[in-house]
């Protein structure tokens, strides 16, 4: 099969009014507010820990994570998106959901030289749509180096 004559899908989120996509099959669920107990002595990126539905799960601040801003929203008007890496359920505390977009291939190029060092570090690679850039987020990359962080 020839680049471009396939098409993938991405739940799409709105981090500091950047665009991201996740690849559609690592995201489980969103959800709203859920209250955060935080964890003490934890890493600047681990917001702290939520209860849902019984499964205590790690939220993390998914700009602090890519070196963005920290956000303007209150934790009560931001999102959570629960994707699975490595078995394991981790909230990614995001500004906005976005919708479920398909994208062709042949709109995919590699992360511009423009974007910040810890952005190129867990973006594989960007689609241009009609008004944006989506911005192709490693959720795998990202979640497994937490220790790096």
């Amino acid at each position: 099969m020839e680049l471009g004559d396939m098409s993938r899908q991405f739940s799409t989120c709105y981090v500091d009014d950047l665009l991201f996509g996740l690849d559609v099959l690592k995201v489980r669920e969103v959800v709203k507010y859920q209250s955060i107990t935080p964890a003490p002595l934890s890493e600047k990126h681990v917001l702290g820990l939520i209860n849902l539905r019984g499964q205590i799960i790690t939220a993390i601040d998914l700009g602090v994570c890519l070196g963005l801003e920290e956000s303007k929203l209150s934790q009560e008007e931001r999102m959570n998106m629960v994707v699975y890496s490595e078995g394991e359920p981790i909230s990614l505390v995001v500004d906005q959901v976005g919708d479920v977009v398909e994208v062709d291939d042949e709109l995919y190029e590699d992360p511009p030289e423009t974007l910040s060092p810890k952005l190129r570090e867990y973006v594989n690679g960007i689609f241009k749509l009609d008004d944006t850039l989506l911005l192709v987020l490693d959720v795998d990359k990202l979640l497994g180096s937490g220790e790096d962080k």
